[in-house]
């Protein structure tokens, strides 16, 4: 199985535009880095392993790295819940849609 780029979606609320647009540039970067990759700091990423395991054990665990993760490398945000968009899974392609709110503005 193999997981597409998540797409990101911040809720609304009192963030300027700016803020949303780095909040977004941040995530980007961390869901789409995998460890290991990054000199510094080898945890940094999505660790997609999980993605050999059966669709549902997979999904679960997919949705506990990307909470653990957005909370350990972006702190303004948290996240609300990991959807996973329908049909897909039977073709062996799940793509994530992570929605976050911004926390600390």
């Amino acid at each position: 199985m193999n997981m597409e780029a998540p797409y990101i979606e911040i809720e609304p609320g009192r963030a300027d535009a700016e803020l949303k647009a780095d909040v977004l540039r941040c995530l980007t970067m961390l869901y789409s880095a995998h460890p290991g990759e990054q000199a510094l700091d080898r945890d940094f990423g999505i660790d997609a392993s999980a993605l050999s395991k059966p669709i549902t054990t997979a999904q679960a665990l997919m949705a506990a790295e990307f909470v653990a993760k957005t909370a350990r490398y972006e702190p303004r945000v948290r996240v609300k819940r990991v959807e996973w968009r329908e049909g897909d899974a039977e073709e062996g392609l799940v793509k994530p849609k992570v929605v976050v709110e911004i926390v600390n503005d």
